[in-house]
């Protein structure tokens, strides 16, 4: 039965297929609006895009609208933080302290940088909490908080998900080294030279471009996928906003959340992370060198948490590949997602990118069921 879903933009041929999936995700009520796109040895075989930017579903996505990706976010900020690796500007084996030290109250003297990259730090949250929703915007107030914050398990030694935290962590680690915030870092060394449509902190002139977060239906105790708002996962999310209508208000959009509020869509998502994916260098642009995303690939953690509800498998900055989260057939692999399903994955054995990023926002965490067929079909082209 063919599709009565318009996509648009590009597909090489060979991976009609995945233009068939696509199509068939809004056919099944699944989707409002959505992109998808891969590139191969930095170049795109797919780039496409179809369905509508707002939930009354009036105005259709096009080539340049760019949607909220939430936690995809992360992977652009792990990015910079390689840069500074490479550079030899950081070590992932350092305490945290040695670029901030004003960190290492509370017993914190021993976290290392290794360990605010993989969510291992012990800081998801903090103790003062619950916080105004200002408070998400002040960022001086956030990373002083977190400086006396006593981290809540012996880093290293637990995995608990830092949905909030992690970009101000890291944030302000690049902050102290570089004199700029995470955002312009971002701008000036990775979507400047690459001329990549992605922004933490978005201009107010991008605004008319940005697609309208669709929330999935409220869980109730009980529903697959619910946590408790006293969890420490539901801490960790809820910090200290506690839903994803957030981010149709122009402070969220206007602020620099490194952990969850870059804007983007699949075209510059593996724009970017094709650069990783090729090796560290985009035709003119190095972003790094083998030698330092290998470091990435460095198992952190492999193991079930005790805040979380799936084995997790974490490197340096990104999760790796596991049997119980593949996103490749392939082991040599970086990759995170967002809050309602958005996607980067980096494949280094095969160099293919590939991203996804929509406005409806699904539950799924253990395979989006938009996204598993989407995968599915870009490795069956592949063979």
């Amino acid at each position: 039965m063919a599709s009565t879903t318009e996509i648009h933009g590009y597909c090489d041929t060979k991976f009609a297929l995945v233009n068939e999936t696509f199509a068939n995700n809004f056919e099944q009520g699944l989707e409002v609006g959505a992109s998808f796109a891969a590139t191969i040895d930095g170049k795109f075989v797919v780039d496409i895009w179809g369905g509508y930017i707002d939930e009354a579903q009036t105005k259709p996505w096009g080539k340049d609208t760019i949607v909220c990706v939430f936690s995809t976010t992360k992977v652009m900020t792990s990015i910079c933080a390689l840069m500074l690796i490479d550079r030899g500007l950081l070590d992932p084996d350092a305490p945290v302290a040695r670029y901030w030290p004003e960190f290492a109250q509370a017993g914190k003297e021993a976290v290392l940088i290794r360990h605010i990259m993989s969510h291992t730090a012990g800081l998801p949250a903090l103790d003062s909490m619950p916080l105004p929703k200002e408070a998400l915007y002040d960022w001086d107030k956030v990373v002083e908080l977190l400086a006396i914050q006593k981290p809540w398990w012996e880093p290293g030694k637990d995995w608990g998900y830092h949905a909030i935290t992690f970009g101000h962590l890291l944030g302000e680690v690049v902050r102290r080294i570089t004199g700029k915030t995470l955002g312009t870092f971002f701008r000036e060394e990775v979507a400047e030279p690459l001329g990549a449509d992605f922004h933490i902190g978005l201009p107010e002139k991008h605004e008319r471009r940005v697609a309208q977060i669709i929330p999935a239906p409220e869980l109730k105790p009980g529903d697959v996928g619910y946590f408790s708002p006293e969890s420490m996962l539901g801490r960790a999310m809820n910090f200290p906003v506690t839903s994803p209508l957030v981010a149709r208000e122009r402070p969220f959009r206007a602020a620099e959340l490194p952990a969850s509020n870059g804007h983007g869509n699949a075209r510059s998502v593996a724009h970017v992370t094709a650069a990783v994916a090729c090796g560290g260098r985009l035709g003119a642009v190095r972003l790094m060198g083998a030698q330092t995303i290998n470091r990435a690939l460095e198992e952190q953690y492999y193991g079930i948490p005790s805040s979380f509800p799936m084995p997790i498998r974490f490197g340096i900055g990104f999760g790796l590949n596991s049997k119980e989260l593949p996103m490749s057939p392939n082991s040599r692999v970086l990759w995170w997602s967002g809050w309602g399903g958005s996607l980067a994955v980096m494949d280094l054995d095969a160099g293919l990118s590939y991203s996804y990023a929509m406005n409806k926002m699904s539950h799924a965490t253990n395979g989006d069921p938009r996204v598993v067929p989407l995968i599915r079909a870009l490795y069956k082209c592949l063979k």
